[in-house]
């Protein structure tokens, strides 16, 4: 593809993502799929270029002092000749207007307020308070994996032969990185079930969850099923999980995965029934997704303060049917891929005023039992995990109890 035509394609991603109503990966991976003539370095080039807009998107949006789709990318190109990128071509960039030649003349200059600097939504800016954390995942994450039902270091090998490098994390005694994205479909290691994408820090919750095949267990807000396939190779396929989702087609593709991975000890349920108890019940809360952003950094401009509310109320619900289909010995899991205080201290904080009967385990104990290494961190009622703490997705933990 001729280079203008490259940033056209760039620009007609752009459109629809800049609508704020999809996921911006799910937009790359349609377009794609449609223009299977689009060569391999092509599709990388303009999904890099469309993924390094979204994470400079409100410093462009200052700039040009608009959110329209054509502007952002000439503003993002405001230094290269136009005369090649915006040739007019049959399917290329189409030239500049007069207009637009006259905007990018007069660019805003003033400097950056540091919600702007530091690439966030004003509104979720002063809700995390913390600019180098905001910074950090605005980064590019690494890729994460893990080993399943096989030695971390087998796979590490293996993956070697077949010119794929990964390096051990450094708290998951399963999980394996890689600072480059890899396309894992053709890896045999993958086919073979030997291993499966996750972030460590998710990792982490499903091991503190602390489960043995004598529990009654379940994964109540499942989703796709990442840390119940994790427990089912923990427990190496005895005990049973219970999956649950609010809505079932979330596990759409559960049976699938835990298929290739051999995991044979998860029992998928459409509801609870009253009389239900559990000695493990474990709840990744749905949640803003904040902790992502550096995998879906557009998910921040779709995010609204109404759908956080809805997502909040949500959380309360989920954690009083918790506390309500808990064995007296049994403990709560809360987790979120969160960075919001509103999802994760503040709901735990809310919940035990609620709940006087109720307290957190001590989360530095848990670590060491669990992983037999030092407790990192400083505070001990829940783990929060972050690019800044840990170099993993923001991720939020804590492990309730009755007193």
């Amino acid at each position: 593809m001729q280079i203008s035509a490259k940033y056209q394609a760039v620009l007609e991603i752009l459109q629809n993502v800049l609508q704020d109503q999809y996921p911006a990966d799910n937009i790359i991976k349609e377009y794609m799929r449609n223009r299977k003539y689009i060569g391999s370095k092509d599709r990388k080039f303009i999904t890099n270029t469309v993924w390094d807009i979204i994470r400079h998107r409100s410093r462009l949006e200052f700039d040009c002092g608009c959110c329209e789709a054509r502007m952002l990318l000439l503003t993002y190109l405001k230094d290269e000749d136009f005369d090649i990128i915006a040739d007019g071509s049959e399917y290329g960039l189409k030239p500049l207007s007069h207009e637009e030649k006259n905007k990018l003349q007069k660019l805003n200059e003033k400097i950056y307020p540091e919600y702007i600097e530091n690439e966030c939504p004003k509104w979720l800016y002063e809700k995390i308070n913390n600019p180098m954390l905001v910074k950090s995942l605005n980064t590019t994450a690494s890729a994460d994996i893990r080993a399943n039902l096989i030695s971390r270091e087998e796979v590490k090998n293996k993956l070697q032969k077949e010119g794929l490098f990964f390096a051990p994390t450094p708290y998951s005694p399963y999980g394996l990185r890689s600072e480059e994205r890899i396309n894992l479909q053709n890896c045999m290691a993958y086919q073979n079930g030997e291993i499966e994408v996750q972030d460590e820090a998710s990792q982490l919750g499903a091991i503190l969850c602390d489960v043995r095949s004598d529990m009654k267990i379940i994964d109540f807000c499942c989703g796709g099923g990442g840390k119940s396939l994790l427990l089912g190779a923990i427990l190496n396929n005895s005990g049973l999980i219970f999956a649950h989702d609010k809505n079932p087609k979330r596990m759409n593709g559960l049976n699938d995965r835990a298929s290739r991975l051999g995991i044979k000890n998860i029992k998928i349920i459409d509801k609870l029934n009253p009389q239900d108890k559990f000695d493990r019940f474990i709840v990744d809360a749905p949640c803003s997704g904040s902790g992502t952003w550096r995998r879906s950094p557009d998910a921040k401009y779709r995010l609204t303060p109404k759908q956080l509310k809805a997502i909040e109320q949500a959380q309360k619900e989920i954690l009083e049917t918790a506390s309500e289909h808990l064995t007296d010995e049994g403990r709560i899991v809360y987790m979120t891929c969160s960075v919001l205080p509103e999802e994760n201290d503040k709901r735990i904080d809310e919940f035990l005023q609620k709940h006087s009967n109720f307290t957190t385990v001590n989360i530095a104990k848990l670590w060491e039992r669990k992983l037999e290494q030092p407790y990192p961190f400083n505070e001990e009622r829940w783990l929060k995990c972050s690019p800044l703490a840990t170099h993993t997705d923001g991720f939020f933990v804590c492990v309730l109890k009755r007193k």
